[in-house]
C-alpha cells in the first residue's frame, strides 16, 4: 500500500497530515528518510516493513469486517446522495466505541442497488474484497428475486439449462458466467419467486438476465455471499467473526 495510506491506517492523521510528515522528513521506511527524494507518499510499503514515524514505529491497525442488512432506500455510498447512505446505520455508539467513527476508508464489498435489500459486507481491507467481488473467485452470491410473470411448471427445466449455460445481456459480448436458478413453486402453479446464485457481479446482472429472458425482477433480496448467511434484521449489522472472515482469505 502506499506510504500516505500505510500512516492514516497506523495513526489519526489525515491524508493530507501524514503527505506533510513524508515531505517533512518525519517519516523512515527501513532505515531510508523521507523527503530525500527515494521516499515520498506515494511509494508501496507493507506491513513487515520498519516504518517510523517521528522516531515512534507505526504498526497498522486490525482490519474492519462488518455484516450488514441493508434496507430499501439506502445507497451503497460513503456519503448521502437523492437517498441516504446506509454508512448512516454505522453511527451509534457502539460504532464509536469501536473506532468506526472514521468511515471514509470503509467500503462495501458488493454493490446493492438502492431498490435491493439484503446482506451487504462492508470492510477497509481491499485484499479481502478482490476474493469476493473478482469473478475468477467463483464467489457464490444468492438472491431471492420476485419476479412479474409467474413461470410455468413447464418452462421450469427449460429456463433453469438457459441460466446454467449463461445468458447474452444487452450490450455484453460474452454471456454471463454460468449461474444456478431454483424456482420456489408449488406442482401446478405458476411461481414467481425464484433463488439465483451467481458468481459475478455485472451492472444490474439480475435485473438485466431476467430481461433477457422476458421477464422482470420487482424484488431483489441478496441473502447469502459465499457461506455468510443474512442472520440479523433489517438495517442492522454485527462485526464478522474470525471464521468468517477467513472464508475471504485464501
Amino acid at each position: 500500500m502506499r506510504l500516505d495510506k500505510f500512516i492514516c491506517k497506523s495513526t489519526e492523521l489525515t491524508k493530507a497530515e501524514a503527505i506533510q510528515s513524508i515531505q517533512a522528513g518525519d517519516v523512515i521506511v527501513n532505515g531510508c528518510a523521507s523527503g530525500q527524494g527515494e521516499i515520498d507518499e506515494i511509494t508501496q510499503v507493507h506491513e513487515n516493513n520498519t516504518i517510523t514515524l517521528n522516531g515512534q514505529r507505526l504498526k497498522l491497525r486490525p482490519f474492519r469486517y462488518i455484516l450488514m442488512h441493508k434496507p430499501v432506500g439506502t445507497i451503497c455510498s460513503n456519503t448521502d446522495g437523492d437517498y441516504p447512505s446506509l454508512f448512516n446505520l454505522l453511527g451509534n455508539d457502539l460504532a464509536i466505541d469501536r473506532g468506526l467513527e472514521n468511515i471514509s476508508e470503509l467500503h462495501i464489498a458488493g454493490r446493492l442497488d438502492v431498490d435491493t435489500t439484503g446482506l451487504v459486507l462492508i470492510t477497509d481491507d481491499g485484499r479481502w474484497t478482490y476474493s469476493i467481488t473478482r469473478p475468477d473467485k467463483h464467489c457464490h452470491k444468492v438472491y431471492r428475486v420476485g419476479l412479474s410473470y409467474g413461470i410455468a411448471d413447464d418452462a421450469v427445466e427449460a429456463l433453469v439449462a438457459r441460466f446454467k449455460h449463461g445468458i447474452q445481456l444487452q450490450g455484453e459480448q460474452q454471456l454471463t458466467l454460468p449461474a444456478t436458478l431454483e424456482v420456489l413453486s408449488a406442482k401446478g402453479s405458476e411461481s414467481k419467486e425464484v433463488l439465483l446464485t451467481i458468481t459475478e457481479g455485472k451492472y444490474h446482472q439480475v435485473k438485466r438476465m431476467f430481461a433477457a429472458v422476458g421477464n422482470r425482477v420487482l424484488t431483489l433480496h441478496r441473502e447469502k455471499i459465499g457461506d455468510i448467511q443474512l442472520d440479523v434484521e433489517v438495517g442492522r449489522w454485527r462485526y464478522l467473526t474470525a471464521s468468517e472472515v477467513n472464508l475471504f482469505s485464501a
